[in-house]
């Protein structure tokens, strides 16, 4: 069996699945399938942002430098999942960083030419804003839950290892 297109993907795929097929085909331009390993960093916090990924398979662990404590996991995200949001607002420098947890799939979006389609299309860069800002929103409601259980609970085991 052959393997699947990056349009076939980005039609499975639940965060972009139900866009109208010429915006897919738009979008399928900018993205190429990947495969991750454990370990691989993603990004780093304030390293350029210059791409995202819709997440097929696997984990990633998402950080941000705590002086003194090193890179803090405050979530990690799975299939079916984005990575990566800070290529949408100027200066396009990522808030956080990422690296692979377990064997990850995806599919990564070069960032500039993204940026392009929705410029070129303002509805579908309306829609595209709309859903990334709602992952934007749970991210930070995440990270203000693990900012509370890391100062309530300093030295719970936790607070070192990253939840889950």
């Amino acid at each position: 069996m052959a393997p699947l297109s990056v349009f076939d993907q980005l039609v499975l795929h639940p965060f972009l699945g139900d866009f109208p097929v010429g915006w897919l085909r738009r979008l399928a331009v900018h993205g190429r399938p990947v495969l991750r390993y454990p370990g691989y960093r993603l990004f780093r916090e304030d390293g350029p942002a210059d791409r995202f990924w819709l997440l097929r398979s696997g984990v990633v662990a998402l950080d941000f430098h705590v002086p003194g404590r090193g890179d803090v996991v405050i979530e990690r995200v799975g299939a079916d999942s984005v990575v990566g949001w800070s290529w949408l607002l100027p200066p396009y420098r990522w808030t956080l960083g990422a690296t692979v947890a377990e064997d990850c799939q995806a599919i990564e979006f070069d960032a500039a030419g993204v940026r392009i389609l929705i410029n070129a299309d303002p509805g579908l860069g309306r829609e595209l804003t709309a859903r990334f800002l709602a992952v934007m929103g749970g991210r930070l409601q995440t990270a203000r839950h693990r900012l509370v259980e890391l100062y309530a609970y300093p030295d719970h085991p936790a607070g070192a290892s990253g939840p889950g």
